[in-house]
């Protein structure tokens, strides 16, 4: 019993510390683990050699580096020794340079980033850090280094804690169009008018010619495209394929086309179509390029938005009442259901998604979604509580991607 004990506690710790950066243990393993009794693992960072320096603090409470050359029985003790709620609060948070201190009990949490808009990565040229690509790791193949977006806020953890996000710290997160006009803030929580919230649009691309389709249709049907940004992440085979943000004809030439318009307000990071290892690594890129805005939204690189899309999702959002709520759904066919003169819905009924069983493959059962059932909805002035969530398509506050992240370490993973 006491080894399958051990077995399972060794287990645990594991799972808690794969090689995420920035990633925190949670505190009842802290608990088990301080002044150095049992240690398991460090906190591994990546840099150009794979390995960067990581601060632990040893059974003595001392400051110690962790080399590239040593990752054994290191215990970064992130409850400070005593297991205190405080010190598990005050532990694991960064500096300017990203590195990790520890012992630093009463410091403020770290500030949460300047509102600013509008925004753009191009604008961060030394904001950017270097990567290895997972895929080639996990092959032990020769590293691949990717120099992409550093986060909005480096660790998330120092921000919501572990815990469930208060509404005023929430309210701090999120962009407004419009500045205040007394103090000239763009962070100005709900006294920003819903039509002026800024929305952060990611789409994950994989070598799909409608994307550049998909942003015009944003931007072009949105009520107030001064308010949103997109961020794609266009895997494509240069030569072959058209980037996203390719107008079909040179903006000198006419300039009114979307991808001209509003060029400002479209990221665009390129990846090399053989470097493509799934959705989730794509949206974790994508989540990189989130910029502190208002709300966040998540949609496929073929999609068509109908008309004053924005004002319409924004009161779904808020009829919720609800800063956590997300909306989520399984798209309708577009075959009939835009009217091409508006460009507004010509359908009321609405997908829920609850047809979802387990599936047998490769030895395991895992959960699959199937075709959704759509029908007039019986709950009507608000959206409709369903059990699942559909990455093709979800829309919520900016402080998702805060909260929860894309793993960088999860390739191949698909299911639709």
């Amino acid at each position: 019993c006491t080894v399958l004990l051990l077995y399972t506690i060794g287990l645990l710790e594991s799972i808690y510390h794969l090689p995420v950066p920035n990633h925190r243990r949670r505190a009842w393993i802290g608990k088990l683990t301080k002044r150095g009794v049992v240690s398991f693992g460090g906190n591994i960072n990546l840099s150009k050699t794979g390995l960067s320096d990581v601060q632990y603090v040893d059974g003595e409470g001392k400051v110690n580096k962790l080399g590239s050359d040593s990752v054994e029985d290191l215990d970064d003790d992130d409850d400070g020794g005593d297991g205190s709620d405080e010190s598990a609060e005050s532990d694991n948070k960064h500096n300017n340079n990203g590195k990790r201190n520890h012992n630093n009990k009463g410091q403020q949490q770290p500030p949460i980033p300047e509102a600013r808009w509008p925004i753009s990565i191009r604008d961060e040229d030394g904001n950017f850090e270097d990567v290895v690509h997972p895929g080639h790791k996990a092959k032990h193949h020769s590293d691949v280094i990717m120099s992409v977006p550093r986060f909005w806020i480096d660790d998330p953890v120092s921000i919501h804690q572990n815990k469930l996000m208060s509404r005023d710290l929430a309210m701090r997160i999120g962009s407004c169009n419009e500045p205040d006009p007394l103090t000239n803030s763009r962070s100005r929580g709900d006294a920003c008018p819903p039509s002026e919230r800024t929305i952060y649009v990611a789409i994950a691309s994989y070598r799909d010619y409608q994307c550049r389709d998909t942003v015009t249709s944003i931007f072009s049907r949105a009520k107030n495209p001064q308010r949103v940004r997109v961020g794609v992440v266009d895997q494509i085979v240069e030569g072959e394929d058209g980037p996203c943000d390719a107008p079909y004809a040179p903006c000198s030439s006419d300039p009114n086309q979307m991808l001209c318009r509003w060029k400002d307000r479209l990221d665009v990071f390129q990846v090399d179509a053989p470097l493509a290892i799934g959705p989730v690594f794509a949206r974790h890129l994508g989540h990189r390029m989130y910029r502190g805005e208002y709300y966040y939204m998540q949609s496929d690189a073929h999609v068509t938005f109908t008309q004053d899309w924005d004002e319409d999702i924004v009161s779904q959002q808020e009829a919720t009442g609800d800063e956590m709520a997300v909306l989520s759904t399984y798209l309708t066919d577009i075959e009939g259901s835009i009217d091409p003169a508006t460009g507004r819905s010509l359908r009321d009924t609405r997908p829920i998604m609850c047809n979802t069983d387990y599936e047998d493959g490769q030895g395991n059962k895992y959960l699959r979604h199937g075709s959704q059932p759509e029908a007039v909805p019986t709950v009507r002035g608000m959206p409709q509580l369903q059990p699942y969530w559909a990455a093709g398509y979800s829309f919520s506050r900016g402080h998702f991607v805060v909260n929860v992240p894309y793993d960088f370490y999860q390739p191949m993973i698909f299911q639709g």
